[in-house]
């Protein structure tokens, strides 16, 4: 993947929709993944934190995957969130979600047995060396529990090649220092639910990875900063900056509110979620 090739833009983090009866909701998912693309969308992401990926069975990781790619169709770049304690683990399910269509996975640090870089650097390391792909790493101690320094990070840029995205999730100078240090050898994403986006947007970040409630209003702030509209960019972000403060309450339980009359995108999901869409949960 050339610097050209690389991703940019506003990927949202799909939720994982359930039905009643506790079973992934296949029209749900799909409804999710046409308002993604209908609102302006850069790119689809799925299994990170906002997916409630640890929360999963390896079979409805699966399912979600397959049936994003399928109803994507290619529409739009797909990056697939890799979890897993082993590098076998990892390296199968990437290759899995390469084999369904993802253009780039995010691998997770694994939840067990690794604390900081003298465990991740080596993990990452040998799951990069077994695929043929593009390959992030979500970097988010402060949510996760463990992650890279900025030395790990550099370390690993400098000795895979295909290690070429990262989603960072942190404070805007901190992955200012990140790009800074890694010059065209990382394209960064933040996370974070979108806050500071202007700001992390100006520092250098190639895209953001919010959820899905307000990723509407953060690809036109996105389009904005791009075609050099500070007025319009930080309107928009003023708009959307509620939602996202409120997002970043509920990290490890997706809750959010109902209702927000600014973000098309999300009314648009819950018109095609029916009945659910009057759930508080959703």
């Amino acid at each position: 993947m050339t610097q050209t090739d690389r991703p940019s833009g506003i990927y949202p983090m799909l939720y994982a929709f359930f039905t009643m009866n506790g079973q992934l909701d296949r029209s749900a998912m799909r409804a999710q993944v046409n308002a993604c693309i209908a609102n302006g969308a850069h790119g689809i992401a799925v299994l990170g934190l906002a997916t409630e990926v640890a929360k999963l069975t390896e079979i409805e990781r699966r399912q979600i995957v397959e049936w994003v790619a399928e109803d994507l169709s290619g529409r739009l770049p797909l990056a697939v969130t890799i979890f897993g304690d082993s590098v076998e683990s990892q390296v199968e399910f990437a290759r899995f979600a390469r084999d369904c269509g993802a253009q780039w996975v995010i691998l997770q640090p694994p939840r067990a047995g690794a604390t900081g870089d003298a465990e991740l650097v080596p993990f990452f390391g040998k799951v990069m060396d077994q695929l043929d792909m593009p390959v992030a790493v979500q970097n988010a101690p402060d949510y996760i529990g463990i992650g890279l320094t900025e030395d790990g990070i550099s370390t690993l840029a400098q000795q895979h090649a295909n290690f070429t995205v990262l989603k960072g999730e942190g404070p805007v100078l901190q992955i200012r220092n990140i790009i800074e240090r890694n010059g065209d050898r990382l394209s960064v994403f933040n996370g974070r639910a979108g806050l500071e986006l202007t700001d992390n947007l100006r520092a250098g970040c190639a895209g953001m990875i919010p959820g899905a409630e307000s990723f509407d209003l953060q690809a036109r702030c996105f389009n904005a900063v791009r075609d050099g509209d500070d007025v319009l960019a930080y309107t928009l972000y003023a708009q959307v900056l509620p939602t996202i403060v409120f997002a970043m309450q509920s990290i490890d339980h997706q809750v959010l509110f109902q209702g927000h009359s600014a973000s098309s995108a999300w009314n648009a999901m819950q018109r095609c979620l029916g009945p659910y869409a009057d759930v508080d949960y959703l």
